[in-house]
């Protein structure tokens, strides 16, 4: 039971990527189910490789809504290294370049990107087994202001890297990611005292409710990595909008696992 609920929370989890990601980008460069799809497999395959690892009873409320923010953390940390540092794809389409680049431009040797995103990787682990080694019997508060923060520096940090050169440094889009990642890791404390759990649930979170502004919140805006440029299907734009629906269904679910799990106090 607990493996089939961990491949459904995987599944919605990819759905909420995949709904957020094809809404801003589908007017731009077109839809395919394939694309569609990708998060939804990848989320899915690692909801159930999560769960056997953390060998959690998902019968629990509070369970299913940590994982779900787990799964989201590790679906988007794999997709984006893979189109960040070893997917070659024409960069002319984009207004701040996906793949990795120095000072806005894209680096074309793909053995100095696969060395990048093997360094980053390796970033990633180090801080993860030092939020292992450093775990203490801290108050949630500061648990959740010190290493619950820790991979949203790390998402803000790779974003400057990113967009800066193109678009200029931001001060509260840079900020941004931290700060969210404490309010969540907040939360997440009430359910587990597992401190890279703390962090990799609360960076998840913090993109899911991020992206939900930028998508929703931002409509009429362009998203950076399309500022600038055209339209290409105009007419995705009145197609996609159950989409909008199905994602708001997801948020619903998610959330009315936080509030049973709060009130039964799990």
């Amino acid at each position: 039971m607990n493996l089939l609920i961990a491949l459904l929370v995987g599944a919605l989890a990819g759905a909420h990527i995949a709904t957020w990601g094809m809404y801003k980008d589908a007017p731009h460069e077109g839809f395919t189910w394939s694309t569609y799809a990708r998060s939804i497999v990848v989320a899915t395959v690692v909801g159930l490789a999560a769960q056997l690892v953390v060998d959690w009873d998902l019968t629990r409320a509070a369970n299913r809504f940590v994982l779900w923010g787990l799964v989201y953390c590790l679906e988007r940390g794999v997709t984006e290294l893979w189109k960040g540092f070893i997917r070659d794809e024409d960069q002319a389409k984009y207004f701040i370049p996906m793949q990795f680049a120095i000072l806005g431009k894209p680096v074309k040797s793909a053995a100095a990107r696969l060395a990048a995103g093997l360094a980053l990787v390796l970033a990633c682990v180090a801080l993860a087994l030092a939020i292992r080694a450093g775990e203490r019997p801290w108050p949630g508060w500061l648990v959740a202001l010190t290493v619950g923060s820790a991979f949203g520096w790390i998402s803000a940090i790779v974003g400057a890297w990113k967009d800066a050169p193109i678009e200029g440094f931001e001060t509260f889009k840079f900020f941004r990611s931290p700060l969210v990642a404490v309010a969540w890791a907040l939360v997440v404390t009430r359910f587990t005292g597992d401190w890279l759990v703390i962090a990799l649930a609360a960076e998840g979170l913090t993109v899911a409710s991020i992206e939900t502004y930028k998508t929703f919140g931002l409509a009429g805006k362009p998203r950076g990595k399309f500022a600038g440029k055209p339209i290409t299907f105009p007419e995705i734009i009145e197609w996609r909008k159950p989409f909008a629906r199905f994602y708001l269904a997801i948020w619903i679910v998610v959330l009315v696992q936080l509030v049973v799990a709060l009130a039964s106090r799990e």
